[in-house]
């Protein structure tokens, strides 16, 4: 009963209003009022302010919310952990990863999961950085793989590999054939191609070019890698991107720098103290053998 009590009110906070809250709940608006007095009387607080055009919680309401929210967390960890099968004949995780991980890192890896557990569904999503931490900490995912770094203090962080960014050029461009290592002023004047400034990688090269004192030619701004890749595939723009997606493209190169950009560490987040299901202990020994690779 309680449980069906703290949707309901979560679901009025949310929608700011009884009437939306009773559509989205598919129960009727006198039942939904009814029910949330229940939870009050037995909670021995007013939880919603309903003087307003728009229902708040109250202090007490917000203060209630936020510990109801996590014991539902911690319920819905409970439930997974019941159906976890530990065969792993069948089972779910649910895998977030930054953009530039995606572009290289994912199909090695599903390809791999999914042939050592066939049963096991394999969710992924991509998302920024602080939407993985969020995710991870409202358990809407199992694990994130993103860059190494200062987390909040719910979320673990294991170091995977060192990534390593370089000058990638399509195979028809005049850096593609093993020349000497690029200089600075090589690098100016060249037209490139970077992702948008919304990406962290886009803010790990701004840093480097600034270091190195160089005033890019940025001819292509785009928010998507694939983007990026075709224009450098197809013309002789270049661009700055994880050397390992060059590895997987034949028809792209990796140009070496004369002063290389810094590495950045590549890290397994979860969220502190949660339950480990089957898949997700069968999941990480193989990323650590993938990373191994990428290394």
């Amino acid at each position: 009963m309680i449980l069906r009590h703290i949707r309901y009110l979560q679901a009025v906070v949310e929608h700011g209003n009884f009437t939306r809250a009773a559509e989205a709940l598919h129960v009727s608006q006198p039942t939904l009022s009814q029910q949330i007095r229940q939870l009050e009387e037995t909670v021995g607080a007013q939880l919603l302010d309903r003087s307003g055009r728009t229902v708040r919680p109250t202090d007490a309401g917000a203060a209630y919310l936020e510990y109801a929210q996590r014991a539902l967390r911690e319920l819905a960890a409970g439930q997974r952990a019941t159906r976890d099968v530990g065969d792993l004949s069948r089972g779910k995780l649910r895998l977030a990863m930054t953009p530039t991980f995606t572009s290289y890192l994912l199909g090695p890896l599903a390809e791999r999961f999914a042939a050592s557990h066939p049963g096991v569904d394999l969710e992924i999503r991509e998302m920024t950085q602080d939407t993985i931490e969020a995710a991870l900490a409202a358990d809407g995912i199992d694990l994130g793989i993103a860059f190494h770094g200062a987390r909040g203090a719910e979320i673990e962080q294991q170091l995977l590999f060192a990534e390593k960014l370089a000058v990638v050029v399509g195979h028809n461009h005049p850096w593609s054939g093993g020349r000497p290592p690029i200089g600075p002023q090589q690098l100016e004047q060249t037209p490139l191609a970077l992702l948008s400034k919304d990406f962290a990688t886009r803010g790990h090269i701004n840093q480097y070019l600034r270091q190195q004192n160089i005033a890019p030619r940025i001819a292509v701004e785009a928010n998507t890698i694939s983007a990026i890749l075709e224009i450098v595939r197809q013309g002789r723009m270049a661009t700055i991107l994880p050397q390992a997606i060059a590895r997987q493209h034949p028809q792209l190169r990796a140009a070496a720098l004369q002063f290389p950009l810094p590495e950045r560490g590549a890290a397994l987040l979860s969220r502190q103290g949660a339950y480990q299901s089957a898949a997700m202990r069968a999941f990480i020994p193989l990323l650590r053998s993938l990373s191994a690779d990428m290394a």
